[in-house]
């Protein structure tokens, strides 16, 4: 396998490519001791030594690490990770060992984000939030069915108090600044009008 570029990045590390299209990261001396370098070959075995030996493991701890502060939908976990420059076979290898252990859970994630945001984001907003981050839609049906407690007319009253909103003495121009205001977080025209009158 011909060596036809070895980009290198930031930290030490270097994005090289195959022939064929195959291209993957690794640090200075981990291509060093491979000898791999512009016109070199590489050859089938000391690939597969580097998939099995450095890039597999090294995707699986990066999956994990990605999980440790917050959880993660599935998409969001193999975006950052292709980001990271691993192979698609790769990234299905970590996704699939962080599933062994069920540290990846849409439906978890899911009710644990609209748990958070519910008493100040919309239905609405929460949805569109969810399916941002490669949510399925019933996925986030059932979980909103499930989690979703707030009244949407009382957050709004809520948020018109924070804003400091005087409904009796409002100007047009205050009314429509603040329709728009919650209109952008995905409250509906009824339940604004409702509230605002």
């Amino acid at each position: 396998m011909e060596v036809l570029s070895l980009v290198k990045l930031t930290k030490g590390r270097a994005k090289i490519c195959l022939a064929g299209g195959t291209d993957f990261v690794l640090y200075k001396k981990e291509y060093e001791s491979y000898g791999i370098e512009e016109g070199a070959d590489l050859s089938e075995a000391d690939y597969n030594q580097i998939v099995t030996d450095i890039l597999i493991p090294r995707c699986k701890k990066r999956a994990l690490h990605l999980l440790e502060k917050q959880d993660r939908s599935e998409k969001n976990i193999r975006d950052k990770l292709k980001e990271g420059g691993y192979s698609q076979e790769i990234v299905d290898i970590a996704i699939d060992y962080i599933n062994e252990y069920g540290y990846l859970d849409d439906t978890r994630m899911a009710a644990s984000h609209i748990r958070f945001y519910q008493d100040s984001r919309s239905k609405l907003r929460l949805k569109q939030d969810l399916i941002g981050k490669g949510i399925s839609a019933d996925v986030i049906d059932r979980v909103m069915e499930e989690e979703y407690t707030s009244d949407e007319s009382d957050l709004i009253e809520k948020l018109l108090l924070k804003k400091n909103y005087d409904k009796d003495n409002a100007t047009y121009e205050e009314r429509a600044k603040m329709y728009r205001f919650l209109a952008g977080r995905g409250f509906s025209s009824d339940s604004i009008n409702r509230v605002l009158k």
